[in-house]
């Protein structure tokens, strides 16, 4: 408001500046006019220069002021031309800027045009009495001028004289009145402002008025909301004046300190609130309130005393002696930048502190049961293991496993098993020793540490707890439940560092105890050749989950060439797998197949095998100009042919390969098919539905191969290659081939020969008859991208690759079922 008053004041003077330098130019302009008159009429009476010079001294001045108006006519505006005009009018230098300004924006007013009229007129007779002085000049320097001609100039001067005294009076009345309008206007102008301002002044006061109730009014609601929330916080609050008196506590604080609020008022906090240390002397409250006092404003709540942490838990003392667990925090309170007293947060942690030590209980001990679980009997074994371990009295590590356990599960209910866990843990308790260690793994699975216990008498622990699991009986139902205790032990020697080796040494003590026929115990020896065997299979395991997770595994494929006919119906080939190592190395399957197969995970081998096949062949199906894919043979295990969900697996597949079923030839090996005879069947039918084929893998190597091959909806066999690799040497091996191929037609199945190694094999194989052959004197393994570019090629040097055929077929057959991986 005051800017906007000094604003229009200074607008105010400069107006009436710029009237005031406009009247002393028109002043100015008069004067010059008049003197310019007198002289010219001298110089016309007696012809005197100095009369000529001063008028032209004297016209000079409204000619300057007539020069600086055309100066600033609209459109063609020329300031400096301007400022040199009214110099010359003789107007002061520091009115110039007002006089154009006025002129330049205010021409169009009437304060501004009225005085411009006379100011015109008056202009007219200075042009006049100009031209007039030329002539009076150049008769004058003639010399011939009578007194008639200097009477006609003189009564010409008068009439000039008559005409502009008039105009220059209507021009100073003029400004005249211009100026005294502009001094009301401008006096209305500034009493208006005046007026408005003062209105605002008086809107605005009251504004601020109307804030400040309802700054008090939600100061008063803040304070009754504090009030009622503290009053409603289940956390103690107590504040304290500078001298450590209770000034306010809540009715929480009442109840946890067993104080009322108005008693308490004015009393020392020390009084009040009395602290216990754990244990240690009691803490100082008054050290409390003078820490919390002198702690840095705005920064986190302060520490109680005697080293704690912020929001550490003590025991405060009630006057009944009882003690209640709380987190204390304090902060100080502060006003423009003052202390005025501090406030204490009390906690009850008493709740929290149950649950703490309940689940802590819960973490390391399992529910059923109560004993602890593997997670903490881990953490026991760690602990024996990295101390030092006296010789011969290392401690012992039982595995315990409960015998057909599961069969009490199924028959009758779990709870039963629940109830035959549970006694089983009492059994085991009672017959070990004080300070060892009995956990519960999993499942049926225990786990008991023997400290400081020589060997024997580990073993002899360990067959006690093995006769007391035999002669456990349990009574469910009107039935008496029994178990046996398989138990695998393994004295904690030096050699076993960490508790991964340790546990997984006791696991496989446990399962060859299951092996040799259950409720036995089985002490594990580091020179156990078959424990070591084990011990391989199970590293097998860890790097066949490793494989499926990275895809290392690679999938080969060899071609089958047909015998008879010309085989031009496309690609026949059977898809094999490969393991590749970290280093790069390709691992033959008989190297690790036999761990899967014993340790169940040959259903996810060959899903993957199924899955990355198809997804190859829908790939090669799509590629322009591509070699057609007449058979594509997979191996599917004996574990996968049990597999009630593989079924919807290869459908799904199926179908979202786009795949025609009728190129794809499951392969399954005698053995397998006739170990799970009705998976098999009902596997086989539900596919060949779809139209896919069969072929019995490595036929004529089982005993009882022509009694089931009737039931078995195949549409190949293959010949073992057994038979077939021994049959240009051995009679009986290609009257096994002979006959084997003769049965297969007249049960309207076509024949595959294996190990077809050599030319001489071929041509003896042609010449019974066999359809197919496969073998390196035909078609070596390759990569499977490169057999379906047709890149499988037959061998040079037939001798070269007999050899290395019977070696590769000696790595297949290692184990059951193998050859067909």
């Amino acid at each position: 408001m005051v800017l906007l008053l000094a604003a229009s004041a200074a607008t105010s003077f400069y107006m009436l500046s710029t009237v005031r330098a406009f009247v002393a130019g028109e002043s100015l302009w008069t004067k010059g006019q008049k003197d310019a008159i007198y002289y010219l009429g001298l110089y016309a009476a007696n012809g005197s220069p100095q009369a000529f010079e001063r008028f032209t001294q004297a016209i000079d001045v409204p000619l300057g002021d007539r020069a600086a108006r055309l100066a600033l006519q609209p459109g063609q505006v020329q300031v400096e031309l301007a400022r040199e005009g009214f110099l010359r009018g003789g107007n002061h230098p520091d009115d110039i800027n007002n006089l154009i300004w006025l002129l330049r924006y205010f021409h169009r007013f009437e304060i501004v045009q009225k005085p411009m009229e006379f100011w015109l007129v008056g202009d007219e007779y200075i042009n006049a009495l100009r031209d007039l002085s030329h002539e009076i000049r150049h008769e004058t320097a003639a010399g011939d001028v009578d007194d008639i001609t200097r009477a006609h100039w003189q009564a010409t001067i008068r009439d000039i004289n008559a005409g502009a005294t008039p105009a220059a009076r209507g021009f100073s009345e003029a400004l005249g009145d211009s100026s005294r309008r502009l001094v009301a206007m401008l006096m209305w102008a500034n009493g208006g402002m005046a007026v408005v301002l003062i209105l605002l002044t008086l809107w605005h006061t009251r504004t601020l008025l109307a804030q400040r109730r309802r700054v008090e009014e939600a100061l008063s609601a803040e304070r009754e909301q504090a009030h009622i929330t503290l009053t409603a916080i289940g956390d103690a609050v107590v504040t304290t004046n500078v001298n450590g008196e209770v000034v306010y506590m809540n009715p929480a604080a009442e109840r946890l300190l067993a104080h009322a609020a108005p008693d308490a008022a004015g009393m020392p906090l020390a009084e009040v609130l009395k602290l216990d240390g754990e244990g240690s002397r009691p803490l100082a409250v008054d050290a409390l309130v003078g820490q919390i006092l002198q702690h840095k404003a705005g920064s986190t709540p302060a520490p109680v005393p005697a080293g704690a942490n912020d929001y550490s838990i003590r025991t405060i003392v009630r006057p009944d002696q009882s003690v209640v667990p709380v987190k204390l925090v304090g902060t100080a309170l502060r006003h423009q930048g003052t202390v005025n007293g501090a406030v204490l947060v009390l906690h009850d942690v008493t709740r929290e502190q149950h649950y703490v030590e309940q689940l802590s209980w819960q973490a390391s001990h399992d529910a059923l049961t109560g004993l602890v679980n593997r997670r903490e009997f881990e953490h026991r074994l760690e602990a024996l293991l990295n101390r030092p371990r006296q010789p011969g009295r290392e401690g012992s590590l039982l595995f315990v496993d409960l015998d057909q356990f599961k069969l009490i599960n199924d028959t009758c209910g779990h709870q039963a098993g629940d109830e035959m866990l549970r006694e089983v843990c009492r059994m085991l308790q009672s017959h070990l020793r004080e300070g060892d260690t009995l956990a519960r793994l999993g499942g049926d699975e225990f786990g008991i540490l023997l400290k400081d216990c020589p060997a024997g008498p580990s073993a002899r622990i360990a067959e006690q707890l093995r006769q007391a699991g035999q002669e456990l009986r349990l009574s469910w139902e009107g039935q008496q439940l029994s178990t046996g205790l398989s138990i695998g032990m393994v004295q904690l020697i030096p050699a076993l560092i960490s508790i991964q080796e340790a546990m997984r040494v006791a696991d496989m003590a446990c399962y060859r105890a299951k092996e040799g026929g259950r409720n036995r115990v089985f002490i594990y020896q580091p020179e156990d050749i078959e424990m070591t065997r084990r011990e391989g299979e199970m590293d097998w395991v860890r790097r066949l989950r490793l494989a499926l997770e990275h895809n290392r595994f690679q999938l080969y494929a060899q071609a089958i060439s047909a015998l008879q006919g010309t085989g031009d119906e496309g690609l026949h080939m059977e898809v094999l797998l490969r393991l590749r190592e970290e280093d790069g190395q390709l691992v033959a399957p008989g190297t690790f197949i036999p761990a899967a197969e014993h340790y169940g995970m040959m259903p996810a081998v060959d899903r993957w095998v199924v899955e990355h096949t198809l997804k190859a062949l829908a790939q090669h199906q799509r590629t322009p100009g591509a070699m057609p894919v007449h058979t594509c043979a997979i191996n599917l295990s004996g574990t996968s042919l049990g597999d009630d969900a593989l079924l919807k697996f290869i459908r799904t597949a199926l179908t979202e390969s786009g795949l025609d079923a009728r190129t794809l030839c499951f392969e399954i090996t005698e053995t397998s098919a006739i170990s799970h005879l009705p998976n098999a069947v009902r596997l086989m039918k539900e596919l060949q539905q779809l139209g896919c084929r069969f072929a019995l893998d490595d036929f004529g190597a089982g005993m009882s191969s022509f009694t089931y091959l009737k039931h078995l909806p195949v549409n190949y066999l293959k010949i073992d290659g057994a038979f077939v690799k021994d049959m240009l040497q051995d009679v009986t091996s290609r009257a096994m081939v002979e006959t084997i191929h003769r049965i297969g037609h007249v049960m309207g199945k076509q024949t595959i020969a294996e190990f077809a190694e050599s030319d001489a094999i071929v041509a003896a194989l042609r010449e019974i008859g066999v359809d197919y052959a496969q073998g390196y004197a035909l078609a070596k393994p390759v990569p499977l991208g490169e057999c379906l570019q047709g890149h499988g090629t037959a061998p040079q040097s037939m001798n070269r690759l007999a050899s290395i055929a019977t070696k590769e077929h000696q790595r297949l057959s290692s184990s059951p079922g193998s050859a067909s991986a």
